[in-house]
């Protein structure tokens, strides 16, 4: 490589520097040697040794912030030395003035139907919507005056995350973090370091279609229109004693025919920088040109409701939604999941509300090189996102979809991942996207030589700390962020009593039956006051979020199983010999390769029986499983145990499910376990 300009100078002299070398360096690798011009004319272990390269080398040039462009060039180099011919390098890539100029070329796309060439990877940069308005039309200029907001003179409005990052830093929101891949800027929360799900409101509009509809209780508390109205008139009038807002115009839902518009007003950078890692961001202002959100929520986080009192709530903190209205306020908590949660639960009123019903999913989903999708949902610690992230298939999401008449999409832009404990040989997706762009929650930081270093095994501040990042810092994601019907729906449990198996085969009525339970357990440690096992159901794997009745989400999940052919399982990660404290947590490795089987076909050449309580089917073998392991029974040193224990584990389902029997046009009670 001639280099004709040191670029070993600090990453804030060369601010397009790193993006453009992961860019232009991942399109080299591809590229090295003629046999790689064409697939179809080179052998798969080409295929994979493309495929490391250009992964490691985007990984690799990620770190260049910190160590410098030369050092990253030169590791690159001998890389790719070990496994290719690389004298393309040299020829491709000139340096002149700080800046790549790679020579043109076409990079064809080797790894992943999913995947996609250099030239079109998404970058920061390609996401630019941004506007700044300044003076007396500001707000109207932003379309936030129809909401009686005029008093702030700038409004800045879907920022880069660029500008972004100096607004954060300029007005002093928070701190920078080194992360290994890159400085990442890092907030704290106060004290809300979590959803505040008892001071979720939605407005009683009697005699609505919500009204109507909404399954109203602990989940969805009802206020009245006249609360809503007054705390409305206190958020705008909190924004026009301001001189400056944030706007961001951006989209829920992958598939333009089912996304909803959606608008929200801060007062902090950080807040924008939050919803942009979140939500689908528009690529140029013409995507917004005539843009009417479907809803909009004013966050006054630093604001309280001193009469919540009288208002009938049960704190200062309030986060109220109107749907007839279509708009929310937010006051008192500045946790950054209140924006996406609050949306999601909207998706999740809407989505079954359309004609044709569609469906929105609490789950993780991913795509094979064929097209064949597979969804995984699961409640916290089973293993969700890290199932979903598979070496040989591309990340569409990890936490919310939807499922159409055209197949499923990711309702976000983003990732909202946890931090407690995380490592890269654990995580190695999420620990590689803390980078810049990235935004840390609640993380604690070490002070070590004047830097700011991530602790993550550093729980006392919560151990709820977080990341957000953009999909496109994972690097094995799909761009389409659509796929065709799922052919695999997997439910993830954690069963700290070792009963449940590995894996089991649900019949359609079984599925229905489980995904309204949404069974895990917690563990002793896991919550104050938890000494020993303790079942958890949330219907549906996302009860904090259903708007409607739970059978309401399973008749859809029914009416797609029956459409698409899909065939439902269960996938246990817990324990295996014995309950939490006695047995063994079965290993990622033996929990992988059950969702291979599965995702592969495997699992179909085996011989099945019957589970007598339960009813489910188990395998007689999987590859890379032990046998007895797939009968949780043979694993117990005394079976006459584990009965008792799956009798009591049954009777915890039949007890949960009752308050389920006889709703919904089909009573699933008799497709549970038989006490």
């Amino acid at each position: 490589v001639n280099e004709t300009a040191d670029l070993s100078a600090p990453s804030h002299q060369h601010p397009s520097r790193p993006l453009s070398l992961v860019r232009d360096l991942a399109s080299t690798t591809r590229k090295m040697g003629t046999p790689f011009d064409h697939p179809g004319h080179h052998s798969p272990q080409t295929d994979q040794s493309i495929t490391m390269l250009a992964t490691s080398s985007r990984i690799l040039l990620r770190t260049a912030t910190g160590i410098g462009g030369k050092t990253a060039i030169k590791a690159l180099v001998a890389r790719a030395g070990t496994s290719a011919a690389y004298s393309t390098l040299g020829a491709n890539i000139r340096i002149s003035q700080g800046r790549y100029q790679p020579d043109k070329w076409t990079n064809q796309q080797v790894a992943y139907k999913s995947a996609v060439t250099a030239e079109d990877e998404p970058i920061r940069g390609d996401y630019n919507s941004s506007a700044t308005y300044h003076g007396a039309d500001a707000c109207s200029k932003a379309g936030i005056d129809t909401l009686g907001i005029n008093g702030p003179s700038t409004i800045y409005k879907n920022q880069t995350f660029e500008q972004l990052f100096k607004h954060e830093v300029k007005n002093n929101e928070g701190k920078i973090a080194s992360a290994e891949y890159g400085e990442t800027f890092t907030v704290d929360t106060g004290k809300f370091t979590g959803r505040s799900p008892k001071d979720k409101w939605i407005v009683r509009n009697i005699g609505s279609e919500s009204d109507a509809n909404i399954d109203w209780g602990k989940v969805n508390q009802p206020t009245t229109p006249e609360v809503f109205d007054e705390l409305y008139e206190k958020a705008v009038n909190y924004f026009n004693s301001l001189d400056k807002a944030y706007v961001f115009d951006g989209f829920c839902g992958a598939n333009p025919t089912s996304r909803r518009k959606i608008r929200f007003v801060h007062e902090m950078a950080w807040q924008q920088h939050f919803v942009t890692n979140m939500f689908i961001r528009a690529d140029s202002e013409s995507q917004l040109e005539g843009f009417e959100p479907d809803f909009t929520i004013i966050n006054a986080c630093s604001q309280v409701d001193e009469d919540w009192e009288r208002h009938g709530l049960n704190s200062e903190v309030a986060v109220v939604f109107n749907i007839e209205k279509k708009c929310a306020v937010i006051f008192g908590t500045w946790y950054g999941g209140e924006n996406k949660k609050g949306i999601f639960s909207l998706m999740n009123y809407w989505l079954p509300m359309s004609n044709p019903p569609e469906f929105p999913m609490h789950c993780s989903a991913n795509v094979g090189k064929a097209g064949d999708s597979a969804l995984f949902f699961g409640l916290s610690g089973t293993g969700k996102t890290t199932l979903s992230a598979d070496p040989h298939r591309a990340l569409i999401g990890d936490d919310e979809h939807g499922w159409d008449e055209e197949g499923i999409f990711n309702f976000e832009g983003g990732c909202y991942a946890k931090t407690i404990n995380l490592t890269e040989k654990t995580e190695p997706d999420i620990y590689r996207a803390i980078h810049k762009d990235a935004l840390l929650e609640n993380v604690a930081l070490v002070d070590q030589g004047g830097k700011l270093i991530p602790d993550y095994f550093d729980t006392s501040k919560t151990e709820n700390g977080r990341v957000s990042y953009p999909i496109f810092h994972i690097d094995n994601y799909h761009k389409p962020q659509m796929a065709g019907h799922p052919k695999n729906i997997i439910f993830l449990s954690c069963d700290a009593f070792g009963v449940l198996p590995p894996i089991a085969k649900l019949t359609p009525e079984q599925a229905m039956y489980h995904f309204i339970s949404g069974y895990t357990a917690k563990v002793a440690g896991t919550e104050r006051g938890i000494t020993e096992p303790t079942a958890t159901f949330s219907a549906c794997f996302g009860a904090a979020f259903l708007t409607l009745h739970p059978t309401r989400y399973a008749e859809l999940l029914r009416d797609k199983l029956e459409h698409h052919c899909a065939q439902a399982w269960l996938v246990n990660s817990g324990w295996s010999g014995g309950p939490y404290g006695v047995g063994e947590r079965m290993s990622i490795k033996t929990t992988r390769a059950c969702v291979n089987a599965i995702l592969d076909g495997t699992i179909e050449n085996t011989t099945w029986s019957k589970d007598p309580f339960f009813g489910w089917e188990l395998p007689g073998s999987i590859e890379g499983v032990d046998s007895d392991t797939l009968h949780p029974r043979n694993t117990w040193p005394n079976p006459a145990e584990y009965d008792e224990a799956e009798k009591k584990l049954a009777a915890m389902y039949v007890k949960n499910f009752e308050k389920y029997a006889g709703k919904g046009d089909i009573d699933y009670t008799q497709y549970g376990p038989k006490v």
